[in-house]
């Protein structure tokens, strides 16, 4: 998207191994490559792909070019091999996305496996709805959780959507996934979110808190304000003014993209 403070790409490191959590779209792979050689942490060994939307996994090809001096292992859910190799199936309503299949080896992930980072394990669960190749890195070891877009996207403490997309979104997959996180609160203290950024303490609990609530109330008004007027331009107002009236960074203008996108997710799953 090229949008500041949108797309979070965690680095996790350890006793020498680095493992890169999603890459981007195809624009800013380079990007990335010159941000990690910037903070000392290139080489990479292995990429986890949290799901396969094109904001979090289109770039895959390129950073493997870019990367082709280093044997670098790609990992994804089992769900998601398929929708690599083809990814126009990912963005029905979206036409127009620049697209790279990814014909290279991909390591199929399903829950409860291991990735062993040099003694550091994270244990793979499938968080569904969103897509239905969405997976969590959980690191029990310090009570955190890296969960792309499963359950909530917080841009900032007053500035969030919610994880709508067609065409692979299934709420009665996502509500379990609300469940299933909440029932592991006990194990963590932070949430690590692709849109955006580490929660921690009390804004992490209202993370876990919110995401369901959060989920029904945006969904119902975005249903309401379209019935009322289709219109984008109006209900990104309406959005912004009822929803997120504190927020300072985005406004109106900068978030009409998120709400279409919302929306022709609720046209597309015929909510709408």
């Amino acid at each position: 998207m090229g949008l500041p403070k949108f797309l979070s790409i965690y680095i996790i490191e350890n006793n020498g191994m680095r493992l890169m959590i999603d890459v981007g779209e195809t624009l800013k792979a380079r990007t990335v490559i010159k941000k990690l050689k910037d903070f000392g942490l290139y080489p990479i060994h292995k990429i986890v792909l949290t799901h396969s939307h094109w904001d979090h996994a289109q770039g895959i090809s390129k950073i493997k070019t870019l990367m082709k001096d280093l044997d670098v292992e790609v990992l994804a859910s089992e769900n998601a091999i398929d929708n690599l190799r083809h990814p126009e199936k990912m963005i029905d309503g979206y036409e127009g996305i620049n697209l790279n299949p990814f014909e290279d080896k991909v390591t199929p992930l399903k829950e409860g496996d291991i990735i062993d980072l040099n003694g550091l394990e994270l244990e793979i669960m499938n968080f569904f709805g969103h897509t239905m190749d969405s997976i969590a890195l959980f690191d029990e070891l310090n009570r955190n959780i890296f969960i792309g877009d499963a359950v909530s996207m917080r841009l900032d403490q007053d500035a969030f959507f919610i994880p709508l997309m067609p065409p692979n979104f299934h709420e009665k997959d996502l509500v379990n996934s609300f469940k299933k996180l909440r029932d592991m609160k006990n194990r963590l203290s932070s949430i690590s979110l692709a849109h955006f950024g580490v929660w921690r303490d009390t804004h992490f609990e209202q993370v876990l808190n919110e995401m369901e609530e959060l989920y029904f109330k945006v969904k119902n008004s975005l249903i309401e304000w379209y019935n009322e007027n289709p219109s984008i331009d109006t209900i990104t107002s309406k959005y912004v003014k009822t929803l997120m009236p504190k927020s300072k960074f985005w406004n109106e203008k900068i978030f009409e993209f998120i709400v279409g996108m919302m929306i022709n997710g609720l046209k597309i799953s015929g909510f709408i």
